[in-house]
């Protein structure tokens, strides 16, 4: 199970890859964390260099760290979307919430699944400027 769910995040990593680089990720975002967002308009200098995702009490924990790469603060609305084996969404998802990060600042965002039955999510995000 771990294995094709390994292969899983592999497969759509890649797939990802080419759609993200489109919608303005910027660089310093790799192509497998690119997969598991969904940007809303403009990074604005944003960038996601690390995601780290494991499995505790058989519920998916996410903590992704969100750099602003430039002087300016960056106002960041995000929300975590969780999927069961299927694609569909589990749950009725998460509200938004609201970071600012100050110029050149790491934040990183932590989440929990809201049921055992996610396998996969997504990190949507709008980031505006200040």
């Amino acid at each position: 199970m771990k294995l094709r769910h390994f292969l899983l995040c592999g497969a759509l990593a890649m797939i990802g890859a080419g759609a993200m680089a489109q919608s303005g990720t910027p660089t310093g975002t790799p192509a497998a964390v690119a997969a598991k967002v969904q940007l809303r308009g403009e990074a604005n200098d944003i960038v996601i260099p690390e995601m780290r995702i494991v499995r505790r009490n058989d519920v998916m924990v996410v903590q992704a760290d969100m750099k602003n790469t430039t002087d300016s603060n960056r106002t960041v609305f995000y929300r975590f979307r969780w999927l069961d084996s299927s694609g569909s969404q589990v749950g009725d998802g998460e509200s938004w919430k609201q970071i600012t990060v100050l110029g050149h600042q790491i934040q990183t965002l932590k989440s929990v699944a809201l049921h055992s039955s996610a396998v996969d999510f997504r990190l949507e995000m709008n980031v505006e400027t200040q």
